[in-house]
């Protein structure tokens, strides 16, 4: 099976594809390393399904090039067709046939396989998956978790070198997509095989992906481990697509490194280069977390509580404070109600900061 093999390396080169006239991906750029899993995480409309699909040979491309170890599978005069690309994929509807037992279905990939090898390797896929012994199931009298492991031992039967999956929990409940999805992130873990996962959930990019791709308008605006995505965007829209944000309104110094807010001087957060993302100074937008945010009497600022929302994890307060509504996120049981007169404080060390919009 994926685990005997040493797992390779995919790359994409300047990927563009276009569909009746619209560019879908443009020029798009990516690396997964050996034995990695990597979300594409995206708005719909994005491109990365198409990256996705572009991967596994489903669609075609108007330039670039697409390599999964040493072999090139699309680009210089090549294009290997799905079957011979050593890719397993499962799509987002999990694509199983209804009339065929679970057996039939994980066959289905194998195509000329002695028949001994063809039982074999299904067997394994099934065990592999938690579901030996139900290789003679219809689909439609299994649980939707247990489909969507009929699917993914389907991809995994052929033992590809690389499994793509398109969303494969989208189609569970809240609950069991958490308990399934955590169930094959740990397979997948063992088997260490190359994986890339589309989805437009961040909370599922961040728990599955070892890195994250986040693409906007076929373009990939930043790639990283999701720490670095949560922690340090690359783009205000990155921010607020990751996870909720206050924006403040502040002024750079560039010389002490220190932006002025409504709620103190907060030191901004410096790139790779030493640079500060706003540049030169003057205006600029403060992202701030709401774990950011604490409550303190002493603090810069105060504000009213106009909201509660309780998660049992946390508690999420609105604070109406300096003309803003402020999310201040809070760990346990809320202590405070609405009404409630709190004052405000940043505790980040550092905070991003980027020029204001319109400036």
């Amino acid at each position: 099976m994926p685990a005997e093999r040493a797992p390779v390396a995919v790359e994409v080169a300047g990927l563009t594809t276009s569909f009746d006239e619209v560019r879908v991906l443009d020029d798009v750029s990516l690396r997964v390393p050996a034995g990695a899993m990597v979300a594409l995480l995206g708005p719909s409309g994005c491109g990365k399904t198409t990256l996705l699909r572009a991967i596994a040979g489903l669609v075609a491309v108007d330039a670039g090039q697409v390599r999964v170890g040493d072999r090139v599978l699309t680009g210089d005069g090549v294009s290997v067709p799905p079957e011979r690309r050593q890719v397993g994929m499962v799509f987002q509807d999990w694509a199983l046939f209804p009339h065929l037992s679970v057996a039939r279905n994980v066959a289905y990939g194998l195509g000329g396989d002695q028949r001994a090898d063809t039982d074999r390797r299904v067997d394994d896929a099934l065990a592999m998956v938690g579901l030996a012994g139900l290789g003679d199931r219809l689909p439609g009298t299994l649980s939707g978790g247990q489909q969507q492991r009929v699917a993914l031992a389907r991809a995994l039967a052929p033992e590809p070198a690389v499994l793509l999956l398109d969303e494969p929990f989208s189609n569970l409940d809240a609950a069991l997509r958490a308990q399934v999805r955590t169930e094959v992130h740990a397979l997948l873990v063992r088997l260490g095989i190359t994986t890339i996962v589309v989805t437009h959930d961040q909370e599922e990019a961040f728990v599955l992906g070892d890195e994250v791709a986040v693409l906007s308008a076929g373009r990939i605006v930043q790639h990283a481990a999701p720490t670095t995505i949560y922690e340090r965007p690359a783009t205000p829209w990155v921010a607020g697509f990751v996870g909720e944000t206050n924006v403040l309104a502040g002024r750079f110094d560039p010389t002490s490194g220190v932006a002025s807010t409504a709620l103190g001087s907060l030191a901004v957060d410096l790139d790779d280069d030493g640079q500060a993302s706003v540049g030169d100074g003057g205006p600029v937008d403060v992202l701030v977390r709401p774990e950011q945010l604490r409550f303190d009497p002493a603090g810069p600022t105060s504000g009213v509580i106009e909201l509660v929302e309780y998660h049992g994890h946390d508690t999420m307060y609105v604070v109406a404070a300096a003309g803003l509504e402020l999310r201040v996120r809070v760990a346990g049981t809320a202590p405070l109600a609405r009404g409630s007169t709190v004052g405000l404080r940043v505790v980040a060390d550092r905070v991003r900061a980027f020029p204001r919009a319109g400036d």
